[in-house]
């Protein structure tokens, strides 16, 4: 088994960095990595996912919703082909630092047998965790910053 694990403290409350990750409606307009996304944030659904790993191809692949804690957690498991080849269990963690800034946490779990022979994709994955981290800590601050700019 691989894990990749990548975390940003992002200075925005919980609320706004869950809010930001479950709009996934939006990813095409910010997400660096995540391009797109269907589906619903439901455990046990069925979602379609795009990829953009940075220097590598794109590529879309279909997995399952399989935990959903409103505001602390999203998770997936998928596959590429047969199970058991090239696994995954994705999830994005939330933990609140204080009242305005959060701890994002993305991470997955690879297994199966052609894992040993994926170091490029999996150096490339780990950049695109990287890029879309810090693309969610600008979307979510900008989300936060924007009610308190109109007051000002």
């Amino acid at each position: 088994m691989t894990i990749i694990e990548r975390s940003i403290v992002i200075p925005a409350p919980t609320g706004t960095v869950w809010a930001t990750l479950t709009d996934t409606d939006r990813y095409g307009s910010w997400n660096p990595f995540i391009r797109e996304f269907t589906g619903d944030l439901r455990p046990g659904a069925k979602i379609r996912v795009r990829i953009s790993p940075p220097g590598g191809r794109a590529m879309s692949f279909t997995a399952t919703m399989t935990a959903v804690d409103e505001g602390r957690r999203l998770e997936w498991s998928g596959h590429l082909g047969v199970p058991g080849l090239f696994d995954g269990r994705h999830s994005f963690t939330l933990e609140t630092v204080d009242v305005d800034s959060t701890r994002l946490t993305q991470a997955e779990r690879f297994s199966g047998c052609l894992v040993p022979f994926t170091g490029g994709l999996l150096r490339r994955t780990a950049a695109g965790f990287e890029a879309m981290n810090h693309a969610i800590a600008t979307e979510a601050v900008a989300r936060y910053m924007a009610p308190r700019q109109l007051r000002s």
